[in-house]
């Protein structure tokens, strides 16, 4: 594929968190700092100001590592996704992008990464009347107890092939599964990334053997 760069030799490239798809930053390249970026896969610039590369991280430690580079349509510019070691602005910020000049309400899209990060904050400040809170208080004893009752009513809702009261039941179980996780400083991502080393569940093969 043959890009387009602009008279001074350089294309923007839009930055994208790759696992939250956030914004991160626009930048330029030139051919030189794409060879390398594409060389080493580490997100490497051109510096419009000091006219030079910009190897992203070389002072601060945030690199940028690249895990996907596309062109548009006209080859003009480009959009990559990438894993950061921290954040991707030089005030700090995880996002260069914070001044708001206009926003509409927009509903919150739930996740389970939200979900748990709310957990994780009734454990790190309790509030009282709060029932996640609550079970952090009693402790890693009555939070294993409740997980134990939540599965049983999911094997009951399913026994019965009641499909509403499984989902209600499902969603219990995984509530208590996510607080048990930040009882246990565990994440969604290691979760996830344990669940993406399993490419055999197709097959009948035990769990001990899948590592």
């Amino acid at each position: 594929m043959k890009l387009t760069f602009d008279e001074n030799g350089l294309i923007p490239v839009v930055v994208q968190d790759v696992e939250t798809k956030e914004v991160l930053t626009v930048a330029y390249m030139n051919q030189e700092s794409l060879d390398l970026t594409l060389k080493n896969k580490r997100m490497t610039y051109y510096s419009r100001s000091r006219q030079e590369l910009w190897l992203k991280g070389e002072t601060s430690g945030n690199y940028q590592h690249l895990v996907s580079l596309t062109a548009d349509c006209d080859q003009d510019a480009l959009v990559a996704l990438v894993k950061k070691d921290g954040p991707a602005c030089h005030t700090g910020a995880e996002s260069c992008f914070n001044e708001v000049l206009y926003t509409e309400a927009i509903p919150e899209k739930f996740s389970l990464e939200q979900l748990a990060k709310l957990v994780q904050e009734r454990k790190d400040t309790p509030k009282e009347g709060s029932y996640t809170s609550y079970l952090f208080e009693k402790g890693k004893e009555k939070i294993l107890k409740k997980v134990g009752e939540e599965a049983t009513e999911v094997v009951i809702g399913a026994m019965k092939d009641d499909r509403e009261e499984t989902i209600f039941e499902v969603s219990d179980l995984a509530y208590h599964l996510l607080v048990l996780m930040s009882e246990m400083d565990i994440s969604v991502k290691e979760v996830a990334e344990e669940l993406a080393k399993r490419h055999v569940v197709d097959h009948k093969v035990k769990q001990e053997t899948m590592k």
